[in-house]
């Protein structure tokens, strides 16, 4: 073979075994960046479920309402139960155990239109209109939803307009987010408020939104549909019972929010919206999710100039890993029972203290066989 032709042979082979270097090393490479993907995302997750169940304690919750549970004629101590553990009580024949796996956090809609501001004294952080809490059970792959009115009467902190504690009153729930500073402060007040109102029940998280952001977290799932629940006149706003509705942009905002505050009981209709809507929302928030993992990362960051949150980014991406097996229905939904006063000046709700007690058994305790 001439000398030419194998020179060029040559250059050839090494211009091959170049390339197959060049398609090998992107491979790697491919391969190296996936699996540190891989590795973070699993390393988030870790992160998040650690640092979740960190950050409350169930004992108090365990203890009170054992006592509860004595003081209504059941029973703590009973040594014949083979399995039988500390916390454990038996209630009208039933076997109680309270489920420590469960993730709780409280949800908040401010009363406030604009991003998250700083505010301009210690009683203007802005009224919770909306407080639900969200559950997530490992155990039956559940997510449920407590709403609690906005007028629901509990023990609230005050403060004075320069901040300075004044004691302990009881009063409207929504009223203890606002005696803060609209941020971290204002929420921990209120997730203190609710926690106490259920007999010390750990909260893992909390989230507030102001209301400005409703048109943002209805539209990034496309908009909901659902049937009106009543018929709404608001002028910018009319819609009428049964109506079919499709809500995008400040129609969401309107559904959710509006009320008649000259006419009495009309938080408790608005109240029956909030949780019809948060049914749809849910079911296109899941769907959402089991098509791109990443959309709660992605909801958050659209919400972030709206919201208030202690829920970190790694929290998140762990609770969307848990979601995906997840089930909610409108059974899964609740809402506090109890009966509505006219205070002194606005409506105030009493909860049904044997209802609740009732409702905290069969959400976070389980039966044991």
């Amino acid at each position: 073979m001439p000398a030419r032709n194998r020179d060029a042979e040559g250059k050839t082979a090494v211009k091959r075994m170049r390339g197959g270097r060049i398609v090998f090393n992107l491979l790697l490479g491919v391969v190296v960046v996936i699996f540190v993907i891989a590795i973070s995302f699993l390393l988030l997750q870790i992160s998040g479920k650690n640092s979740l169940y960190s950050r409350a304690d169930d004992g108090e919750v365990i203890g009170t309402l054992s006592d509860m549970a004595v003081a209504l004629g059941g029973s703590i101590d009973v040594e014949e139960e083979e399995d039988w553990q500390e916390g454990d009580f038996r209630f009208e024949g039933v076997h109680y155990r309270y489920n420590s796996d469960i993730l709780t956090f409280l949800f908040m809609g401010v009363d406030k239109m604009t991003e998250v501001q700083d505010v301009e004294d210690g009683a203007d952080g802005g009224q919770s209109d909306a407080n639900f809490l969200l559950v997530l059970n490992p155990h039956n792959k559940k997510i449920s939803v407590i709403g609690i009115p906005r007028d629901t009467m509990t023990e609230v902190e005050v403060y004075d307009l320069d901040g300075s504690y004044l004691g302990m009153t009881k009063a409207q729930l929504a009223v203890q987010h606002g005696f803060g500073d609209g941020r971290k402060t204002s929420c921990e007040r209120s997730v203190k408020a609710v926690s106490n109102l259920f007999y010390r029940l750990p909260i893992h998280g909390y989230c507030a939104i102001n209301m400005g952001a409703i048109p943002l977290i209805n539209d990034a799932v496309g908009g909901v549909d659902l049937q009106a629940a009543e018929t709404l006149d608001f002028g910018e706003y009319r819609i009428t019972e049964g109506e079919q509705l499709h809500l995008e942009g400040m129609d969401a905002y309107y559904y959710l929010h509006n009320r008649d505050i000259n006419k009495a009981r009309t938080a408790d209709g608005r109240l029956k919206r909030q949780k019809q809507y948060l049914v749809a929302y849910a079911a296109k928030a899941l769907a959402a999710t089991k098509n791109d993992l990443t959309f709660p990362v992605s909801l958050y960051g659209i919400l972030s100039k709206y919201m208030v949150t202690d829920i970190s980014v790694d929290e998140v991406g762990y609770l969307a890993t848990q979601i995906l097996n997840y089930s909610f229905d409108s059974d899964d939904m609740y809402v506090l029972e109890g009966e509505i006063k006219d205070g002194e000046r606005f409506e105030e709700f009493y909860v049904d203290e044997d209802a609740l007690y009732r409702l905290i058994l069969k959400i976070f305790y389980e039966e044991i066989e």
